[in-house]
């Protein structure tokens, strides 16, 4: 289907824009969904590594145990494998009201908010992952072992690689609600102390409950936290640059 012309759009052609989108966004999913599955045993595999130096057993518990996890796992790499196109089909729904070249940033924006994303999941699985199996394991009590239902432990994998994932989009996100005006530099600077307690609390719920995990978490997120501050304040200088340039133009 061609992209629409947003020079002249009724509130019914914003929807049927939104639902072809959002048709466009599933099928991607499903596209990407059949790819993951191809891979689907190495997937499972790379994702059990972690337990590989640890005194713990991983248990299937139910007869449909692998069913599901195999299947939740290739909608999960469906969704992470299409992130350039939903990211592709949401900057093209909110952009036509911007006053910015929007064409310009589309493949920086594009690349930087997959990276962004993957970024995350490489921290968790390499970082937080590893201290937060630590530190479950070794609340072991007398001769009770780690016998762990496999089904729990990839829904507490998949949490933590996709909570973190998607935390590592906050200079992204800074970027985009920069470029419709609900986001500015002296905004995040004034309620930086207020986003230090929400990004605390964050990443208390993703991480087990122990210091050091906490801080390996809170740490690249207040580092986040303060490149999207440069991020918005890039963002604010373009497209005022763009705006006087119109003015001057017209």
């Amino acid at each position: 289907m061609a992209e629409f012309d947003h020079g002249d759009m009724s509130f019914i052609d914003h929807l049927e824009e939104l639902r072809w989108r959002l048709i466009k966004s599933v099928i991607s999913i499903l596209i990407g969904s059949g790819i993951t599955f191809l891979f689907i045993d190495e997937i499972i595999e790379i994702l059990v590594f972690p337990t590989k130096n640890l005194d713990l057993q991983l248990q299937v518990l139910r007869v449909q145990g692998m069913f599901l996890i195999k299947w939740g796992l290739t909608i999960i790499g469906g969704i992470i494998v299409s992130i350039p196109v939903l990211t592709y089909h949401f900057w093209k729904f909110v952009t036509p009201g911007l006053h910015i070249n929007e064409q310009r940033y589309l493949f920086p924006l594009i690349l930087f908010s997959f990276l962004s994303f993957l970024t995350g999941i490489v921290f968790a699985y390499f970082v937080l992952i590893p201290f937060s199996l630590s530190f479950f394991t070794s609340m072991g009590y007398g001769d009770v072992q780690n016998n762990f239902s496999i089904n729990y432990y990839f829904s507490f994998m998949t949490w933590i690689l996709l909570g973190t994932g998607l935390l590592f989009q906050l200079p992204v996100l800074a970027f985009i609600f920069s470029s419709i005006g609900l986001l500015t530099p002296p905004f995040m600077r004034h309620y930086r102390r207020h986003a230090i307690v929400v990004i605390l609390i964050l990443a208390a719920m993703i991480t087990p409950p122990d210091p050091i995990s906490l801080f390996l978490m809170a740490l690249p997120l207040l580092v986040l936290y303060e490149l999207s501050i440069g991020v918005s304040w890039l963002t604010n200088r373009i497209t005022s640059r763009d705006e006087t340039s119109r003015e001057n133009i017209n």
